[in-house]
């Protein structure tokens, strides 16, 4: 794809295969991101629509549901009794990460489709008995990396693939956020091993640059190396208040990744060729701008008008109307569990560490 053609088709989507019917979702996990993003994005979908919320209290929400007038609301344990079953087709799972597995081995018992928030759980051990129980019950499983389904990113990797920026060299990626200011909580679940898993600030945010490139690359890491420190009194419990890691891909780039919970707002991801470069900035929060470089052309442009929610909702019922394979599935994030236990292992030892 040239850089006409890219811009010409920038906010198509490429990867519908269906215009018709409708899923109807049960969301499992009523915080900000599910109130605030999640829901708004669903109403403006083509193919899906929310007819059941789930959270660990029955008035949360009831609360939840009238306001966005949906017309079921359980609690998690009548999610599991099979309650409103007959309501839905599909569930999406927002809890803390080490909640994930629970709500989507009913999920399979009931026989109904799954998107899951990533990193798709805290552990690797625990994301393997995802993918199990998901194989097992013949079931849809997604896990949800929106940056897939962002028309930027989408471009950017028709643009590599096409040769662009030359041979693919070097990645540069940066997420920050500042958390403490985001959620005023210091119990807040990020900051609790327990529910966030190795850490918060790669599990969390470091992972969007690291899967981004391994999309836009068509490239799996196959070495990773990191260095990891916690200094605000809030980041006591887990390792990574601020994080760097270094990742060698199998296509043989080489990318440096940096993630924080506890600074300014900021997103990147930067891809050198041998003949041009590529960059989105911002990246990663709800806002997706490319720009290409080479040493005769340029352009930038984005999807300003469009959420990168729905395309993901969108995309997701897609494939479950027209029985396709969904990408990124179980294994994918079950690869990036791996990458992301790696890289933790490797702030431990001060060691590189191999991914097999």
């Amino acid at each position: 794809m040239g850089f006409r053609q890219t811009v010409s088709s920038f906010t198509d989507r490429d990867w519908q295969q269906t215009t018709d019917g409708t899923v109807r979702l049960a969301l499992v996990g009523l915080g900000w991101w599910t109130i605030d993003e999640a829901i708004p994005a669903i109403q403006d979908t083509d193919l899906c629509e929310v007819t059941v919320l789930v959270s660990r209290s029955q008035e949360k929400a009831q609360r939840f549901a009238d306001e966005a007038d949906v017309p079921h609301a359980i609690s998690g344990a009548g999610y599991h009794d099979g309650e409103c079953a007959d309501e839905y087709d599909a569930i999406y799972v927002a809890t803390p990460n080490a909640y994930h597995l629970e709500y989507v081995e009913t999920a399979a018992e009931l026989g109904k489709a799954v998107l899951c928030e990533k990193p798709m759980e805290a552990s690797v051990e625990r994301a393997e008995q995802m993918v199990e129980v998901a194989d097992d019950a013949s079931i849809p499983l997604m896990v949800a990396y929106r940056m897939h389904t962002e028309p930027a990113v989408r471009r950017a990797r028709e643009l590599v693939d096409s040769g662009v920026i030359g041979e693919p060299v070097q990645v540069y990626g940066n997420n920050s956020q500042p958390l403490l200011s985001m959620i005023e909580d210091p119990d807040q679940w990020r900051l609790d091993p327990d529910a966030s898993g190795y850490g918060t600030s790669m599990m969390d945010l470091g992972i969007y640059p690291i899967n981004t490139a391994r999309f836009i690359l068509g490239s799996d890491p196959v070495s990773v190396q990191a260095q990891m420190t916690s200094m605000h009194d809030a980041f006591a419990d887990v390792p990574d208040e601020r994080s760097t890691a270094t990742v060698v891909y199998d296509d043989g780039v080489h990318a440096a990744i940096t993630a924080t919970q506890n600074a300014y707002n900021d997103t990147e991801l930067t891809i050198t060729g041998t003949d041009g470069q590529l960059t989105l900035s911002p990246a990663f929060h709800m806002e997706c701008e490319l720009a290409v470089e080479t040493a005769d052309r340029s352009f930038s442009a984005s999807a300003d008008d469009i959420n990168e929610m729905t395309e993901e909702f969108d995309y997701f019922a897609d494939r479950v109307l027209s029985s396709e394979p969904v990408y990124a599935d179980g294994e994918h994030g079950l690869y990036d569990m791996r990458v992301l236990k790696a890289l933790h292992e490797s702030a431990d030892t001060g060691r590189t560490v191999d991914l097999e």
